[in-house]
């Protein structure tokens, strides 16, 4: 057990240092490409943050493990929503100015409602990975039309993302980030997967619980930060963005390539959860675009009463 836990651990380490360096890399070659400050920080709020959890997931796959990364997928959004946003609103009310936020968050709550629907039958079969995956073109794509408008946005992503360095000491940062991740993932799947027997869980209940909340805990950290700097708009882009990627990309690329098998439970609780967590958000964007302490609270307590719920059903 002790040699399972060193390497989820340092694993987790590994993603956070990997996902920090691979932000901060790609911000500053993105620009330095000629891409527009709102450009860049689109992609990087879409898709860099994400990367942590999608490298453990192209492991588990790798490695035979789909239902790890099933449930790893699913309970980073749970994770993102009722822990990361619910924490960093605790510490510090989070004030939101991107227009693209509430559009984006109907858009995770219509997803999720279609990934239920979706997986029914017991599956998400490669035309059902198709839709999701055209989904998230098209949710890219109402993103770009909102914010390309606004020239605020521009400039927060500016100050946001700034450029550090020349070309080659990104280059090279790029490529540490890139093996920090893969042997970060790797380790992050092998513990998980020695700890399953010892723990009682299997495969699906670890990316669940251990491994998702595991890999957002750095995440936590970052938020809380930028919660305190006043930079609730990067807190609510990150988890809403990294969402959008882990159920419409990462679920749905997974289809894509091989039919999906999804446990009845899975239908019933899991991705029910995740949906209510991001649901409960919408009154709190509609309200003046705050998530106030109060909020956060309320968020922090749906994601430990699920957390109390799973553990409970092991």
């Amino acid at each position: 057990m002790a040699g399972a836990l060193f390497h989820l651990v340092a694993g987790i380490v590994l993603l956070a240092l990997g996902g920090d360096s691979l932000v901060k890399a790609a911000s500053t070659l993105a620009r330095r490409a000629g891409a527009s400050p709102f450009a860049a920080g689109l992609v990087l709020v879409a898709f860099a943050t994400s990367v942590p959890e999608l490298a453990v997931n192209l492991c588990a796959m790798a490695a035979g493990e789909p239902a790890l990364a099933l449930g790893n997928a699913v309970g980073s959004n749970i994770a993102n929503f009722g822990l990361t946003l619910g924490a960093a609103a605790l510490c510090a009310p989070l004030r939101l100015r991107w227009p693209a936020l509430p559009p984006l968050l109907l858009c995770l709550v219509l997803a999720t409602v279609a990934a239920i629907l979706l997986a029914q039958d017991g599956r998400l079969s490669r035309i059902d990975g198709a839709i999701l995956v055209a989904a998230f073109a098209v949710v890219l794509g109402v993103a770009w039309s909102i914010g390309r408008r606004q020239a605020r946005l521009g400039e927060e992503f500016a100050d946001l993302f700034p450029v550090h360095g020349s070309t080659v000491p990104n280059l090279a940062r790029l490529a540490i980030a890139a093996a920090l991740l893969w042997f970060g993932a790797s380790w992050v799947v092998r513990g998980a997967v020695g700890l399953g027997p010892v723990l009682g869980m299997e495969a699906l209940v670890l990316g669940l619980l251990p491994v998702a909340i595991g890999t957002a805990l750095p995440e936590v950290a970052a938020a809380i930060a930028a919660a305190r700097r006043g930079q609730g708009d990067l807190v609510a882009g990150h988890v809403i963005g990294s969402s959008l990627v882990n159920l419409l990309l990462v679920v749905g690329g997974m289809a894509l390539v091989r039919d999906v098998q999804v446990p009845a439970s899975f239908v019933r609780f899991e991705l029910p959860a995740a949906l209510v967590l991001a649901a409960l958000l919408l009154p709190m964007l509609r309200g003046g675009l705050e998530v106030s302490r109060a909020e956060g609270a309320v968020l922090l307590a749906a994601f430990l009463a699920w957390v109390g719920f799973e553990v409970v059903m092991l």
